[in-house]
């Protein structure tokens, strides 16, 4: 995929490995990693075989953002050029945030800037504690807003005040203390971590996987109305009618396995 800057895996299990692959650049991304990440989520997300994703990469570093040469590329473009540019990036990190199947990233160093919006657009984050974390847009008199609406719904508008303004590092730790991330674990542990995450993830109905991610997405900033109780009421008629609905429900009564689990 794309001369093995992003590789793609989808194992017998159907979790799909997205793995960013420029070790020696950090994994820093341009307009063509971007494309490349684009595509692969959308495979993922339409591919049935597939369960959940982890997102990782290979290396010291999990991904230090942009690329210099795209920095420098970018101080020549015109207002449209740019524009084109950033919408290229925000469609690549809209994808994965409303990708239909959970996802996971699996961060093993440090993440700066665009690193860290892809850690915020994954359900859940699991780190080293070698892991650190910057918004470093403003360092070079840039603002972090492609990845804006997701880190501030990921640690708050409190926290992203901070941070989205000094530029200081964020400990794995401190990443954990404003859900940034789900769980810290030593470098040798980190597969054995996303491996238990994942046999409950498979244990479930994978179409109520899906619709359970998209209730939280919908619903978390909405004002419990009328209409969200309507609607919400007629998501669980739909799922009881469901055949996954019906055959996870008659499993539990027989007290057998459901069909999904292999």
């Amino acid at each position: 995929m794309s001369d093995n800057i992003i590789k793609y895996h989808v194992g017998d299990s159907g979790i799909a490995t997205i793995t960013l692959n420029r070790p020696d650049i950090h994994n820093a991304f341009d307009d063509t990693v971007v494309a490349a990440l684009t595509t692969a989520f959308k495979q993922a997300g339409e591919d049935p075989a597939v369960r959940l994703v982890v997102l990782a990469s290979t290396g010291k570093s999990f991904c230090a953002g942009g690329d210099l040469n795209w920095m420098r590329r970018m101080a020549t473009y015109t207002f449209e050029e740019n524009l084109r540019d950033s919408n290229m990036l925000a469609e690549m990190l809209r994808t994965l945030n409303y990708l239909p199947k959970p996802t996971i990233a699996r961060v093993q160093g440090a993440a700066y800037g665009g690193g860290v919006g892809l850690v915020a657009c994954c359900d859940m984050a699991v780190a080293s504690p070698e892991a650190v974390f910057c918004l470093s847009e403003v360092k070079v008199g840039l603002i972090p807003a492609t990845i804006g609406p997701y880190v501030v719904r990921a640690i708050g508008q409190r926290a992203s005040r901070r941070y989205f303004t000094t530029a200081e590092l964020i400990s794995a730790q401190k990443a954990l203390d404003l859900g940034l991330v789900s769980e810290v674990v030593a470098s040798n542990e980190l597969d054995e971590c996303i491996a238990g995450i994942t046999k409950n993830l498979l244990r479930n109905g994978p179409r109520s996987v899906g619709e359970a991610k998209r209730l939280v997405l919908d619903v978390a900033d909405g004002e419990i109305d009328a209409t969200m109780i309507a609607d919400t009421s007629q998501r669980i008629a739909e799922t009881r009618g469901s055949d996954e609905g019906r055959e996870g429900l008659t499993a539990f009564l027989e007290k057998r396995k459901p069909a999904w689990i292999k």
